[in-house]
């Protein structure tokens, strides 16, 4: 009974010794895997999530302003290809007519004349309701893309010949999106206060929107909520022309 490793004791703790031995061994070898994959996964760089790092809304500023310099370099390149072409391409003078006149109408040269500019806005912060309306809610204090979308419709059935959202020259296929009350628009983000000007008769512009239902609505909000609604008149204003691609891009089927 005096050898140990007679003794019960002395199997039971030479059995444990293994398995301890080989479960530290495992863990070791797990954390190197563990390091060897995150070094080549990092290449260098800090994986770790910190402020430094670019959040997606400024990504999507950096995007947005990306765009709006490619935007300005195509303009800038039709440009130089509109002057080649009228020099070389020996077109009479009816047909340069002609050309400036559809150029004028898809609203890819810049316009000037008269104009009415609306500029809608949020709620200021911790808006309340005047008395006599209901709290409001969330989305009642924000600028929608129902809203927009009703004074561009009711600008162009005033007669608008050109309107710009923004700084940008609307056409026959631009889109007036909202994500939240983020404009999307060609490409570009844009936050509130959102500004849109027509070039028109002011007085039928006016009117126009004073016709409107949708922009009825949006009204009883203002004065229920304090969203903003300005409208103005301009002697002279100058359209910029719309420099994005003028290209349709639509689905098609899979062959």
């Amino acid at each position: 009974m005096s050898n140990s490793a007679d003794s019960p004791q002395g199997p039971v703790r030479r059995t444990l010794r293994h398995p301890v031995r080989v479960l530290t061994a495992a863990v070791f070898a797990l954390a190197g895997l563990i390091f060897v994959t995150s070094a080549n996964t990092a290449k260098g760089t800090n994986i770790r999530t910190d402020s430094s790092l670019l959040k997606l809304s400024d990504l999507i500023q950096q995007r947005s302003g990306k765009n709006a310099q490619l935007d300005e370099t195509n303009a800038s390149v039709r440009e130089d290809i509109d002057t080649l072409v009228r020099r070389d391409d020996g077109s009479t003078k009816a047909e340069d007519a002609r050309l400036k006149e559809l150029e004028r109408a898809a609203g890819t040269t810049k316009l000037t004349g008269r104009s009415v500019a609306v500029t809608l806005d949020d709620a200021p912060p911790n808006a309340t309701a005047n008395p006599g309306y209901p709290d409001p809610q969330p989305n009642d204090l924000v600028i929608h893309q129902q809203d927009l979308q009703a004074v561009v419709n009711a600008l162009w059935q005033g007669g608008a010949q050109g309107i710009q959202v923004m700084d940008q020259r609307l056409i026959s296929t631009s889109a007036v999106r909202c994500v939240g009350n983020t404009l999307i628009l060609q490409g570009r983000v844009y936050s509130p206060p959102y500004k849109i000007t027509a070039v028109g008769d002011p007085a039928e512009l006016k009117q126009a929107l004073d016709n409107s239902p949708a922009i009825s609505n949006y009204l009883l909000y203002v004065k229920a909520y304090g969203l903003g609604w300005k409208v103005d008149e301009h002697k002279a204003v100058t359209l910029p022309g719309y420099s994005g691609t003028v290209d349709l891009h639509y689905a098609q089927p899979v062959k």
